[in-house]
């Protein structure tokens, strides 16, 4: 092989290689995970044994890329039993560093309503009732975004209608 071969072969295995770790650190890019956080609960149609429910959630997007989302599944426990689940099909973007409230349609089985009904009038009186809230966001680029998160929601503003 003459040094004029050798020189163009290494230059070729020398972008070729560059060419290949550029693509790999696009691929190793972490995104982290949205926060996403029950800002509202909001009565819908319901029908038989069924209730429905539209949660609002604010989804805070903690990257420096937008995600742009085409679905949304959330699983909605309430004093750490199963309450509720749901997914929506519509899509849209949380910008880069911002939110978005999303608003995902439940199913509440009326059996569930009666249990936590029924488990809350055994006790003491109920200055807050705890929930979770885990699910996935699928990203049209990132994939499926897990997400988890809880709180405690205040019966006296509850029942005074938030005020």
């Amino acid at each position: 092989m003459k040094a004029g071969e050798r020189f163009r072969m290494v230059r070729a295995l020398i972008v070729l290689t560059a060419a290949a770790l550029t693509l790999s650190g696009c691929a190793w890019q972490r995104t982290e995970p949205p926060k996403v956080t029950l800002v509202g609960v909001e009565p819908a149609v319901s029908e038989g044994l069924e209730a429905r429910l539209q949660l609002r959630l604010r989804v805070l997007n903690p990257n420096d890329a937008p995600i742009n989302y085409n679905g949304i599944y959330v699983e909605l426990d309430v004093m750490d039993k199963s309450f509720a689940s749901g997914v929506s099909n519509q899509s849209g973007t949380v910008p880069a560093f911002g939110e978005a409230v999303i608003t995902v349609p439940v199913t509440v089985s009326v059996l569930s309503i009666a249990r936590q009904a029924m488990s809350m009038l055994g006790g003491q009186p109920l200055g807050k009732i705890t929930y979770a809230l885990r699910g996935k966001l699928s990203s049209t680029t990132s994939g499926a975004l897990q997400f988890k998160s809880q709180g405690e929601l205040n019966v006296a503003d509850l029942t005074a209608g938030g005020k």
